[in-house]
């Protein structure tokens, strides 16, 4: 049986990973160019649903942020693959395929934790970033953020994963595709920000309307 360790999470929950694997979470419910769908001219803040109306708010500042630092990442997946960040999830309906560095913890705006691809055959572009909290912050980390919620879940090898209240009850396979279970986490608070790909129900909801014909992958 592989070894398995105790990892600490952004400010005390523990969750049980094998080394080199770690929490995952995009939300329950609740590089260097342009990908096709995004253009060299910026749309008017207020047309997106949670931004500020100001371009020099302070939101629009920590969104340019964020641009900038994952830009990189934009349609090059291979590159954060080598920087880190690894599959922890198969496509999610209308989200898309979360990518985890496991060596992110906290919040900085320059330093998502959750990578969200949206998957199209071979290709993959990057739609959302995410950070995750151990409980809800009693400060949003940034200006009118929204939260979901992901539960306590078993994760496998494949990226998939079973919902399952405590690690005692998951299974050290995944029934359906026999991978190995890699680690468990409890409740998580989610924070998605569609930065990459414009989002109408919202910059900070969990899903996007517009990514639902990448369900298949």
């Amino acid at each position: 049986m592989n070894r398995v360790r105790i990892l600490r999470i952004s400010g005390g929950v523990a969750a049980a990973a094998l080394t080199g694997a770690m929490w995952m979470s995009p939300a329950w419910g609740s590089a260097d160019r342009l990908p096709p769908t995004m253009t060299a001219t910026a749309q008017p803040a207020a047309s997106m649903p949670g931004m500020a109306t100001s371009h020099t708010s302070p939101l629009t500042r920590k969104l340019a942020a964020a641009r900038l630092a994952s830009a990189k990442y934009a349609t090059n997946l291979g590159l954060a693959k080598k920087n880190g960040y690894m599959q922890i999830t198969p496509v999610m309906t209308n989200m898309g395929v979360h990518f985890l560095n496991p060596k992110i913890s906290g919040f900085s705006v320059t330093k998502p934790q959750i990578l969200v691809y949206e998957k199209h055959g071979k290709s993959f572009q990057l739609g959302a970033l995410e950070w995750v909290f151990p409980s809800k912050p009693k400060t949003p980390p940034l200006p009118g953020a929204r939260f979901g919620t992901f539960p306590a879940a078993c994760h496998y090898a494949d990226g998939n994963f079973i919902p399952k209240a405590s690690q005692s009850a998951c299974p050290m396979t995944e029934p359906k595709t026999g991978a190995k279970f890699t680690f468990w986490h409890p409740l998580l608070i989610t924070m998605h920000v569609w930065i990459w790909y414009p989002n109408p129900a919202g910059l900070y909801n969990s899903t996007n309307p517009l990514v639902a014909p990448f369900n298949k992958g």
